[in-house]
């Protein structure tokens, strides 16, 4: 095998993440489903890692689910993005920093689409303008929250006090990756790896001392698919595909799933609740479900955070099973004490809109 060329190969599915001064924008969806996620993600960006990361408390949804359910009409959303790039411009940054996978998804999409049709952004300029007087520069660099976690795993390594790794067997953990449509589907340049080969939380999950599964259905849709499950006559459609994604990796005995999309970990972990609940079956080992993380929560862990303060009293398949084979502590009793940070929240100025 040509190594060498391998390797020239494998530049073309890398891509320019900034190094410090972010414009973080929220996700809705996230906030709502594991709130300890961002906080968690926000603590490790400014305490371990010591960057500057920005957010300002106007910044509004960025209306990509209602512009994918046909909702929105494409030019009201640009609008709506356009005030986004505004902010951030006010605020004198120029890397944009979405937690959403919709959100990047969509920015790059609006991004391109202006590149191509220069006329499309004068007359959003226009609109915004008159709707708000604002002004706007575009990001100078766009990346996804979980290619920052990425870029930095190394780092996170070096101050790790677990890894990913079972403590009674030695072995590394086995995981699966699960990554969300809008980062490289439809895109595939703008995310590490691209599209077929994703390398963005299989990075991480490989410094971190785990081992990564291939199976048939790695690539297939979580289930959300937005009409999939807006619709409320397509939802059977929705655990169906969720389901299929089940039976496929069951018999490589996974210990746990990461995902680095809001929507993802919302249907991987509460589906296999209501499929148990339907069927009386569950996919993971010993008759218990596969466990499901955000890749905060996965950096959170390795870190040592508190899991109640990372919010993973929010899953509906228990967590415990992974925190046992880490040899993480935690306290049973304190696991619906829902408090989520709202102490580090405050001391931080952090605003949830």
């Amino acid at each position: 095998m040509n190594i060498e060329g391998k390797k020239a190969i494998w530049k073309d599915y890398q891509k320019e993440i900034a190094d410090d001064k972010y414009y973080y924008v929220r996700s809705c969806v996230r906030q709502n489903f594991f709130p300890g996620s961002e906080t968690a993600f926000l603590k490790i960006m400014r305490e371990e890692l010591k960057k500057d990361v920005y957010e300002h408390p106007c910044h509004t949804s960025c209306s990509g689910i209602g512009y994918h359910s046909d909702i929105v009409p494409v030019e009201t959303t640009m609008t709506i993005v356009a005030r986004q790039f505004a902010i951030m411009t006010e605020a004198g940054y120029e890397n944009l920093l979405p937690s959403c996978i919709t959100s990047f998804g969509l920015y790059t999409e609006i991004l391109d689409t202006w590149h191509h049709f220069p006329e499309i952004e004068e007359k959003i300029r226009v609109q915004l303008k008159k709707a708000t007087g604002r002004e706007f520069n575009k990001p100078k660099n766009l990346a996804h929250a979980s290619d920052v976690i990425y870029k930095f795993r190394k780092e996170i390594a070096a101050k790790a006090k677990f890894k990913l790794i079972n403590k009674n067997t030695g072995e590394p953990l086995k995981v699966v990756d699960h990554i969300g449509c809008h980062y490289a589907k439809m895109f595939p340049s703008k995310g590490v790896g691209g599209a077929e080969y994703p390398f963005v939380l299989t990075g991480m999950i490989e410094e971190w001392g785990g081992q990564i599964i291939d199976y048939p259905e790695r690539r297939h849709c979580c289930g959300f698919g937005f009409r999939q499950y807006l619709v409320q006559a397509n939802r059977g459609f929705s655990i169906a595909c969720s389901k299929e994604k089940f039976e496929s990796m069951k018999p490589y005995k996974p210990d746990m799933i990461i995902t680095n999309c809001p929507g993802c970990p919302m249907f991987l972990d509460r589906w296999q609740y209501v499929i148990n609940e339907m069927e009386g079956k569950r996919y993971g080992q010993n008759g218990e479900g596969i466990p499901v993380f955000t890749y905060e929560e996965v950096a959170g862990l390795v870190l040592g955070y508190n899991p109640w303060d990372l919010g993973l009293q929010m899953h509906q398949t228990d967590c415990e099973p992974v925190l046992d084979k880490i040899g993480i502590e935690y306290s049973p009793e304190d696991k619906y004490n829902t408090k989520i940070n709202v102490e580090y929240s405050k001391n931080h100025n952090l605003i949830n809109v």
